[in-house]
C-alpha cells in the first residue's frame, strides 16, 4: 500500500460518539429499539440522514416516517446502525468525489443502493446474513473516498477520471493509479477504526472472493455481485448487469431471486 494512503489512513479522526454507542448497543443482546432511539436522537445529523432513508423510495415504506421512533422500528438495529455508520464515514472522510465522475451526493446514493439491493436479495436467502451484508455493502465503497484524495494530491484526476468512465474493471484502474484498490483501502480504514474482523474480511475480499477464507467466500462473492451490478461509473448498465448476473449464475445462486431484487429497485428508481 502506496505510504501516501497509509498516513491518509493512520491520520483519520476516531468515530463520532454517538456512532460507536450504536455500534454497541448492536452488539448487547439487552438492548431495546428504545435505546437506539435515544442514542440517534442525540445526532441532528443521524437523524436526519435516517428520516430521509427511510422516505426513499428505495425501502418501499408505505407511508411517510416521520419521527425516529418509527425508522428505527422499520429498519430494525442493525439497519439503522449501518445507515448512520455509513453516512457519518463519508462525512468524517471530507468527501470529493470528482476523480469517479461523481458528486459527493452521488457517491451516498450510490451506496444506499448497493445496501438497499443487497438487502433485498439476501432477505430472500437468510436475514441474518442479510443484514450483515447490508453494512458490508453500505460500506464497501469507502475507500474510493481516499483513493480520491490521494489521485487529487497527486494532480491525476483528469486521467483517472477519462480512464474511470471507460472501465469495465474499476478495481484495475485504481491499482494501476495507487497500487491497491477501494477493498483493500477500505479494509485497511475499518481495520483503523477497530471494526469487527468479519466485515474486514468480507469487504477486503471483495474483488478476489475466490481467494476468501471459507467462512467469508459467500459474503465476499455476494458483495463482488452488487458492485459489479452498481459500479460507480455506470450503475444497472447493460453490461454491469449481464456481468453480475453471470457471476451469480457462476456461483449458485437463485438467478430469478437477484433479478426480481434488481427490478424491483430499478422501479423504484423509475419512481423518484
Amino acid at each position: 500500500m502506496k505510504s501516501s494512503i497509509i498516513n491518509s489512513i493512520k491520520s483519520l479522526p476516531p468515530l463520532p460518539k454517538t456512532v460507536i454507542d450504536m455500534q454497541r448497543i448492536c452488539n448487547d443482546p439487552d438492548s431495546s429499539i428504545q435505546d437506539m432511539v435515544k442514542v440517534v436522537e442525540q445526532d441532528p445529523m443521524i437523524v436526519a440522514n435516517l428520516l430521509k432513508a427511510a422516505n426513499s423510495p428505495l425501502y418501499s415504506f408505505r407511508r411517510e416516517i416521520l419521527s425516529v421512533g418509527q425508522a428505527v422500528s422499520l429498519f430494525g438495529m442493525s439497519m439503522t446502525r449501518s445507515i448512520g455508520l455509513g453516512n457519518s464515514v463519508r462525512k468524517l472522510l471530507n468527501v470529493d468525489m470528482e476523480p469517479y465522475g461523481i458528486t459527493s451526493d452521488r457517491f451516498a446514493e450510490i451506496s444506499s443502493i448497493q445496501a438497499a439491493l443487497m438487502h433485498k436479495w439476501y432477505a430472500k436467502i437468510d436475514r441474518a446474513k442479510a443484514d450483515k451484508l447490508f453494512l458490508a455493502a453500505f460500506l464497501q465503497e469507502t475507500g474510493k473516498i481516499v483513493i480520491a484524495s490521494d489521485v487529487i494530491q497527486e494532480d491525476l484526476a483528469t486521467n483517472f477520471k477519462s480512464d474511470i468512465e471507460m472501465a469495465i474493471d474499476i478495481a484495475r484502474v485504481e491499482y494501476s493509479y495507487v497500487e491497491d484498490t477501494t477493498a483493500t483501502v477500505t479494509a485497511e480504514i475499518f481495520t483503523h477504526w477497530n471494526f469487527d474482523n468479519e466485515l474486514v474480511e468480507m469487504i477486503q475480499y471483495s474483488d478476489t472472493p475466490e481467494k476468501a477464507p471459507n467462512e467469508i467466500k459467500e459474503y465476499a462473492t455476494a458483495l463482488n455481485i452488487v458492485k459489479t451490478i452498481v459500479p460507480v461509473n455506470n450503475p444497472f448498465g447493460d453490461y454491469p448487469l449481464t456481468q453480475g448476473l453471470k457471476k451469480a449464475e457462476a456461483a449458485g445462486y437463485d438467478i430469478a431471486n437477484l433479478q426480481g431484487a434488481i427490478d424491483s429497485i430499478l422501479e423504484q428508481n423509475r419512481a423518484q
